[in-house]
């Protein structure tokens, strides 16, 4: 019997209408992979030259910051250690008194054993706790007079000998600490260094001829700065000598006589020692924590040269900064020290004109340089 269902009719639009939304749903997931792809995909930005510049510049100022707690950790280590070499003479010292205290009584106590007596003198020496002993109060009334101040001298040098030894080990204690601080700084120092030339060799060579570009234009601005200085210094070194000048003519009309006291540009005998000395050291280079002679770094400079003029200065920035008298920067002299940033992490020699002699950082050299080449802190005269 035939069927009275109505055949089915194969629609003609399906084909294209799957093509169109296949096709469009692929759309959207590439549209969504590559959104979502984008951040991940986007590559960091590369720093600026003058970021780099700056960076760079940064990491050798945290390493001369570092370097000068290098310095200082050296410095209390050395002194920590004379001090512990000296604690350990003296327990030595009093361990040999101990000891001819300790053979004193025993020659007491031998005497005593050939005689065939035990005496409290023997028993001292033979007992478990002698100290515990000695406390006993009918000790000293059973002994003589030699045989008391024997065992009396020996409690002395047994207390005495006890308290040396404890000292030295506190002592000991305490330089090892130092010297895990030393290891510290230096480890601080070698890591800014670095990444500081890690930075610098990922440069292609027209980078650095930017960022060289960049540095001749920072030291041209430092030294105009310095002429400025020098015009004014020079302008009130004129001022100076005609009120001078003045004032004699004035004295010698009223029949008295002055002596005219040296100029505040002139350095004094000393100052001029030690800028001599620190300028046979141009062309040494700049290696962190060494004093000299053939290389040197910031305030090692600087204490050699005053040195050499018979003025002792302590071996960091921080500590040099603190001695002599506080100079503000247009009454600059020759010798004077100059410190720069906040964190007094940088030290010069200056020279006059509004330069310096200094070591200036890792791979350079012992070089004159102007003083606004970084930010000044303040300057010290010292002597």
């Amino acid at each position: 019997m035939a069927s009275h269902r109505k055949p089915r009719t194969r629609s003609h639009s399906t084909a294209p209408a799957l093509g169109i939304t296949t096709a469009a749903l692929a759309s959207v997931s590439l549209l969504a992979q590559s959104a979502g792809a984008a951040p991940a995909a986007a590559a960091k930005p590369k720093p600026s030259i003058e970021e780099v510049q700056k960076k760079v510049d940064d990491l050798y100022r945290e390493a001369g910051s570092a370097t000068e707690r290098y310095n200082k950790a050296k410095e209390d280590t050395s002194t920590q250690r004379k001090k512990v070499d000296g604690l350990l003479d003296q327990v030595a010292t009093r361990t040999e008194k101990l000891n001819e205290s300790r053979r004193t009584l025993g020659n007491y106590a031998a005497a005593q054993y050939r005689e065939g007596t035990l005496s409290s003198t023997a028993t001292l020496l033979l007992a478990d706790d002698p100290q515990s002993y000695f406390d006993q109060n009918h000790l000293m009334a059973t002994l003589t007079g030699r045989e008391g101040k024997a065992v009396a001298d020996y409690r002395v040098q047994q207390k005495a000998a006890a308290e040396k030894r404890g000292e030295a080990a506190r002592s000991l204690a305490t330089l090892t600490g130092k010297q895990a601080s030393l290891r510290s700084s230096k480890e601080t120092v070698q890591s800014k260094l670095a990444e500081a030339r890690q930075l610098l060799s990922r440069m292609t060579a027209e980078e650095k001829a930017r960022l060289a570009a960049l540095e001749k234009k920072k030291q041209a601005e430092a030294k105009r700065k310095a002429a400025k200085l020098a015009q004014e210094q020079a302008a009130a070194e004129q001022k100076r000598k005609a009120a001078e000048k003045a004032a004699a003519n004035s004295d010698s009309s009223t029949g008295s006589s002055t002596g005219t006291g040296a100029g505040s540009s002139t350095s004094s005998g000393k100052a001029a020692q030690a800028l001599a000395f620190a300028r046979a050291q141009i062309g040494k280079p700049y290696v962190w924590g060494a004093t000299g002679p053939s290389s040197y770094d910031c305030s090692g400079l600087t204490q050699a040269a005053w040195k050499a003029a018979g003025v002792d200065l302590p071996r960091t920035t921080w500590d040099q900064v603190k001695v002599g008298t506080r100079i503000a920067t247009k009454d600059l002299r020759p010798g004077d020290l100059v410190f720069f940033y906040d964190d007094i992490s940088h030290v010069g020699m200056y020279i006059g004109n509004g330069m310096m002699i200094h070591a200036p950082k890792p791979g350079a050299y012992v070089r004159e340089e102007s003083i606004f080449y970084m930010p000044v802190y303040g300057s010290v005269r010292p002597g």
